[in-house]
């Protein structure tokens, strides 16, 4: 992380504030043991994990009031992890994953800079069968869906990890996959409904997407 030009910025949730240390840009790179080639993340896509994007932001806002109890939640692809940061500074049962692999680093970093207890994470990929993430009753993302074939991979890997009564929220920006998730979805029992945010106003442009939220219950 050393070699990495870097940012640190307050994002404030009513009365809360989460602290960020972030990448200072998308231009930043640094993999000198080949770990995130090895992965398939190339040097174009190796800078997306460290930025706050919009999707992010709007996920956030939108769990920052979520009435989530008891609940266990997992954030995927989680990036900057600005939700889970928010969700453990109220002690919610978090966990967070992604398949970069300096992502662990910068999310001990800021619940450390949060003064709050470090989040559970693993670093798993969603086609990878081998990880011990357990199951969990809301599952939440942003900005997930890159490509057509992440909407099974994705499908799946929701499968894989959801209670039979569980939760997905997903912020998608508008890359027009989110019908084929619900209908991917809808095959495992998943009913879903898409609205937009309430209130943009902490971004910068109008936000074009939506918030799909896909509820199970047996």
């Amino acid at each position: 992380m050393t070699d990495l030009r870097l940012c640190y910025q307050t994002i404030e949730f009513g009365n809360i504030d989460i602290h960020l240390c972030t990448l200072r840009n998308k231009q930043e790179f640094h993999d000198p043991e080949g770990i995130a080639e090895e992965l398939g993340i190339s040097s174009a896509a190796w800078p997306i994990f460290g930025i706050v994007w919009p999707s992010s932001l709007v996920l956030a806002h939108h769990i920052s009031n979520y009435d989530i109890g008891l609940k266990r939640v997992l954030e995927i692809g989680c990036g900057t992890a600005l939700s889970s940061l928010l969700l453990n500074k109220r002690h919610v049962d978090i966990t967070a994953t992604d398949h970069h692999p300096e992502v662990e680093a910068f999310l001990t970093r800021n619940s450390e800079l949060n003064g709050d207890a470090l989040i559970p994470f693993e670093r798993t990929g969603w086609g990878d069968s081998n990880d011990n993430l357990g199951r969990f009753d809301l599952i939440i993302g942003s900005d997930l869906l890159y490509e057509d074939e992440h909407v099974e991979l994705l499908s799946n890997f929701i499968q894989e990890h959801s209670n039979p009564d569980c939760e997905v929220i997903i912020v998608d920006p508008g890359r027009g996959r989110k019908n084929k998730l619900a209908k991917t979805l809808l095959k495992i029992g998943y009913i879903s409904t898409f609205s937009k945010p309430e209130n943009t106003d902490y971004l910068d442009n109008d936000f074009k997407g939506h918030i799909l939220n896909f509820v199970r219950s047996e």
